[in-house]
C-alpha cells in the first residue's frame, strides 16, 4: 500500500500493530518517529519525516489496518483561546507615501516562543479574518517593520493546497509530477498590513521583498527550493490587486464545495487563485515526473486472483481507482467481447462508474499495462530463454471512430483508426508470458505523403522507430532478469540497420532475431546477402509443418537449410560501421507445382549460430513469432476491441489496455489446456465457474476437487463450438472465447436458480 510516497507491506504493518500492542502508552509522535527510522523515512533537509508518517498511520488506522492509540495533545503545544492572545504592540497611525516611510524591513520570526513570534501571532489574531492558524505543512513567517513608523504588517508562508483544478491545469500537472513536486509550491497563506498603516503600493512591495529572499531562507530551514508561490483571495473581501501590481497571475478559481468538509469545518466559498513563479525553469521542474523504475513497486503478498496479479501493482494514488481497474478486468474475462454495458450485466451504477474510469485523465494505457509488465517480467525470469515477438496492427474505428483519430491506411483511404505495435514475451514452446511493450498512437492526417522522405527523415521522425522502441522495452526487461537470455523477434518490417546497430552495441543487452528482407538489399563484403548464403553449402534439411492459409492446402515442407557468419555493410547514407551478425537461410525444395509461394526464409540473428541444430533452433524460435498474429486475432475478434465506443483516443486505449489483458489471458488459458494439461483449473476459473462448469456437463452435483485444466478447457471449448473430434485437436482461442461467454451466462443462470429453489422452499 502506497501512502504519502511510502510503501507499507503487510510486515510493517504488523510491526506497527505488534508496536502499539507492547506499548499502549506510546504516543503517535514517538511511534511516527519510530517508523521513520525503520523505514529511513527523510524529508530533503535529512530529518526524519514525521509529519508525512503521521498522516499515513492515521490513514492505516481510519481503514482499519491497525488500530493506534488515542490521540493526545502535550500541554505546551495546546492552542491558547483567542481571547487570551497578547495584546499587540501600540499601532503607528501612517498615512504616507512609500518612499516616505523610511527603510522597510523583513524580518523573519524565529521560535514560537521568542518575542517576534508572539507579535506576529497577536497581529494576526487581532487584525486579520482568519486568525493566526493553523498553518499547514512547512511555515516561514515575516514581521514587516519601518525605520520610521515600526511595525507595518506581517506574512506567512506555507504549505501548497493538496490539489486545485484551475491551478493544476495551468502549471500542466499530471497526478504523479503532482505529487512528486507539490512541496515546491509554497502557498502565501497570510499576507496583513495593519488596520492604521495607509501606505499605497506596500502590500505589493511587501509581496516582492519577502519573495526575494523566500527561496533562500526555505533551503535554510527545509533543505530544498520551492520555484512557485500560490495565494487564495476571497473575491466577497478583496479585490487581490495587490497580487496582480505585484506580477502574480489570476489563473482561476476554487470550487467550492455544496456540503461541509469530512471535520465539520463550513467551506467558505470560491476563492480567485493567483501564483508567482520564483525561478525560470519552474514548469520544467514541476512538472518533471518521478523516475518509477520498473518493478520498483512491491507486489501484493498474497494476490486474491489474477486481476490482482495482473494489475496489483498499479501506480494510481486512489485506491478506488484500483479496486474499480480488478472489477473490470474480472467482468470483462467473465464476458470476453461483450461491450461494456453487457460486461457490466446493465446495471447503471457499473456502466456508468466503468465510463467515468476510462474517461479519467489519470487513467492511461501506460500506467494500466506497467502493472502487467511487471507481471510478465516476474514470469520471465523462471525461464532460460523468452521471445519477445513484436507486430503491429491496425484498429479500425471508422463507424464510429472519436474526433482524435487518424488514417490508418492513407490519407486517400477514409478508414480512420490507431495504429498499436506491441511486443508479446513467449516461452520457446509458444506460451504467451505477457506484453512487455505497447505503442499506441493515431497519425496526423495533415501530414501526408510522408513515405516520399523516408530517405531524408532521422529514423526517430519514422514510424520505423517502433521497432527500435519495442527493442529498448525488452532490453529494460533484460536488465531485470539477468538469467534468461530475451530474444527480440520481429518480421520483415522490422529489417533496419539501425536495430542491428543498436543490438550489437549493448552486449549485455537482448539478443535479436529477424527476417530479412529482400528487397532491402542487404550486402555483407560488397556481395549480395542473398547470393552469399546461396553460395553457402547446405548444411542440411528440415522438414515443417505448414498449416493450410490462402487457399492453399496443409502440407509437410521439405527446407534446406544454410547458415553463416556475415558482416552486414551499412546503408550508402548512413554513417554507422559494419555489424556482424549470424544468417540462416532456409528455402522450400522439391515443392508441388501448386504451392505458388514456396518458403524462403532468410533469417539474421545475434546468437551464436554455429551448427545445423542451432540453425533449426532459430527457425523453431521465428516460428513462434505466428503467435502475437493469433494474440491480434483473439484481441481483435474475440474481444471485440474495435466495437468499443468512447469519446477519445485516451479513453479507447485505456479500455484497449484491460483488453489486452484480458486477450493474453484468454489465449494463455488456451495453451495451458495443451502444454500443462494437469495444472489446476483454478489457476483461471474460480470456484462457481468450475462447478457450475462440471455440472453442466456431468449432470451430477460438482466434484470436491476442481478438475485439470485439460478437463475444463476442453467443457469451455465445447461451450463455443468445439466438437472434440479426434482430428480436432485441442480447442483455439475462438471457441475459448465463445465459450468462456455462455459460461458467464450459466453461472448467473445458475445462481438465480439457487435464489428461485430457496424462494419456493420458504413459501409465501
Amino acid at each position: 500500500m502506497q501512502l504519502n510516497g511510502q510503501h507499507f507491506n503487510q510486515v510493517t504493518i504488523d510491526a506497527i500493530q505488534a508496536a502499539v500492542d507492547a506499548e499502549p502508552e506510546l504516543s503517535r509522535r514517538a511511534l511516527s518517529r519510530r517508523v521513520c527510522e525503520w523505514l529511513d523515512w527523510r524529508s530533503p533537509n535529512g530529518k526524519l519525516n514525521e509529519a508525512s508518517c503521521r498522516k499515513a498511520l492515521l490513514t492505516l488506522h481510519r481503514n482499519g489496518f491497525v488500530h493506534l492509540p488515542e490521540a493526545s495533545t502535550p500541554s505546551g503545544l495546546q492552542s491558547p483561546p483567542r481571547s487570551g492572545i497578547a495584546e499587540p504592540p501600540d499601532l503607528p497611525d501612517v498615512c504616507a507615501d512609500l518612499e516616505d516611510i523610511g527603510t522597510v524591513f523583513i524580518e523573519p520570526v524565529g521560535e514560537r516562543r521568542t518575542q517576534a513570534a508572539k507579535t506576529w501571532k497577536s497581529f494576526m489574531e487581532h487584525y486579520h479574518y482568519l486568525g493566526s492558524g493553523p498553518l499547514c505543512g512547512g511555515q516561514m513567517r515575516y514581521l514587516v517593520r519601518s525605520s520610521e513608523y515600526g511595525w507595518l504588517g506581517a506574512v506567512a508562508f506555507s504549505g501548497a493546497v493538496f490539489a486545485t483544478n484551475d491551478r493544476d491545469k495551468y502549471i500542466g500537472w499530471s497526478e504523479a509530477a503532482r505529487r512528486a513536486n507539490l512541496p515546491r509550491v509554497v502557498n502565501n497563506s497570510r499576507l496583513l498590513i495593519l488596520p492604521t498603516v495607509r501606505v499605497a503600493n506596500l502590500a505589493s512591495y511587501v509581496l516582492s521583498r519577502c519573495l526575494k529572499r523566500l527561496a533562500n531562507d526555505w533551503l535554510t530551514h527545509y533543505g530544498y527550493t520551492p520555484v512557485l508561490v500560490e495565494s487564495y483571495v476571497d473575491p466577497s473581501r478583496f479585490t487581490g490587486s495587490c497580487y496582480r501590481a505585484a506580477n502574480w497571475h489570476h489563473v482561476g478559481r476554487t470550487q467550492a464545495r455544496a456540503n461541509s468538509f469530512a471535520n465539520g469545518k463550513v467551506p467558505d466559498g470560491e476563492k480567485d487563485i493567483y501564483i508567482r513563479p520564483i525561478h525560470r525553469q519552474w514548469k520544467a521542474q514541476l512538472c518533471r515526473e518521478p523516475s518509477l523504475p520498473l518493478c520498483s513497486t512491491p507486489r501484493p503478498d498474497t494476490p486474491s486472483d489474477w486481476a490482482e496479479e495482473e494489475f496489483g501493482t498499479v501506480h494510481f494514488f486512489d485506491r478506488r481507482l484500483a479496486e474499480r481497474l480488478t472489477d473490470l478486468a474480472r467482468d470483462f474475462f467473465a464476458q470476453p467481447g461483450s461491450l461494456i454495458p453487457e460486461a457490466c450485466d446493465g446495471s447503471k451504477a457499473k456502466i456508468k462508474a466503468a465510463y467515468r474510469f476510462f474517461d479519467n485523465s489519470r487513467v492511461t494505457m501506460d500506467t494500466l499495462l506497467r502493472a502487467h509488465v511487471e507481471s510478465t517480467i516476474e514470469r520471465i525470469k523462471r525461464q532460460e530463454v523468452v521471445l519477445a515477438a513484436q507486430d503491429t496492427t491496425t484498429l479500425n474505428y471508422s463507424p464510429h471512430a472519436p474526433a482524435d483519430a487518424g488514417p490508418i491506411n492513407n490519407n486517400n483511404d477514409s478508414a480512420r483508426g490507431l495504429l498499436m505495435h506491441d511486443t508479446m514475451a513467449f516461452t520457446t514452446e509458444g506460451t504467451p508470458l505477457g506484453l512487455l511493450d505497447v505503442q499506441c498512437w493515431a497519425r496526423d492526417p495533415q501530414i501526408k505523403r510522408k513515405k516520399d522522405q523516408r530517405h531524408d527523415l532521422p529514423i526517430e521522425q519514422k514510424e520505423s522507430s517502433k521497432w527500435l522502441n519495442s527493442f529498448r522495452a525488452v532490453g529494460r526487461a533484460q536488465a531485470l532478469c539477468p538469467h534468461t537470455m530475451l530474444v527480440s523477434v520481429g518480421d520483415r518490417e522490422a529489417d533496419l540497420y539501425e536495430l542491428f546497430h543498436e543490438a550489437r552495441d549493448d552486449p549485455e543487452g537482448p539478443e535479436l532475431l529477424v527476417r530479412a528482407e529482400r528487397t532491402r538489399n542487404r550486402k555483407t563484403e560488397q556481395q549480395h546477402l542473398w547470393q552469399k548464403m546461396a553460395d553457402e553449402p547446405a548444411a542440411g534439411k528440415k522438414q515443417v509443418h505448414i498449416p493450410a492459409k490462402g487457399g492453399q492446402p496443409a502440407r509437410t515442407a521439405t527446407l534446406q537449410v544454410h547458415f553463416s557468419q556475415v558482416r552486414l555493410s551499412p546503408p550508402q547514407d548512413s554513417d554507422l560501421p559494419a555489424v556482424t551478425v549470424w544468417a540462416v537461410y532456409a528455402h522450400e525444395i522439391d515443392y508441388p507445382s501448386e504451392v505458388k509461394r514456396p518458403i524462403d526464409w532468410m533469417l539474421l540473428t545475434t546468437v551464436p549460430t554455429d551448427t545445423f541444430e542451432a540453425a533449426c533452433e532459430r527457425m523453431n524460435w521465428y516460428s513462434k513469432r505466428w503467435g502475437i498474429e493469433v494474440y491480434h486475432r483473439t484481441l481483435k475478434t474475440g474481444c471485440r476491441i474495435q466495437d468499443r465506443r468512447l469519446d477519445n483516443t485516451d479513453g479507447l486505449k485505456a479500455c484497449l489496455a484491460v483488453d489486452m489483458v484480458v486477450a493474453w489471458r484468454v489465449y494463455r488459458l488456451t495453451k495451458a489446456g495443451r502444454e500443462t494439461p494437469h495444472l489446476s483449473c483454478e489457476e483461471f476459473l474460480k470456484q462457481e465457474e468450475w462447478q457450475t462448469l462440471a455440472a453442466w456437463y456431468t449432470g451430477t452435483a460438482p466434484p470436491e476437487e476442481p478438475p485439470d485444466i485439460q478437463q475444463a478447457s476442453r467443457w469451455i471449448g465445447k461451450l463455443g463450438g468445439w466438437i472434440g473430434r479426434k482430428c480436432d485437436g485441442e480447442p483455439g482461442t475462438t471457441c475459448i472465447w465463445r465459450g468462456l461467454i455462455k459460461l458467464a451466462w450459466l453461472v448467473e443462470g445458475n445462481k438465480l436458480a439457487g435464489v428461485t429453489t430457496n424462494a419456493i422452499r420458504a413459501g409465501p
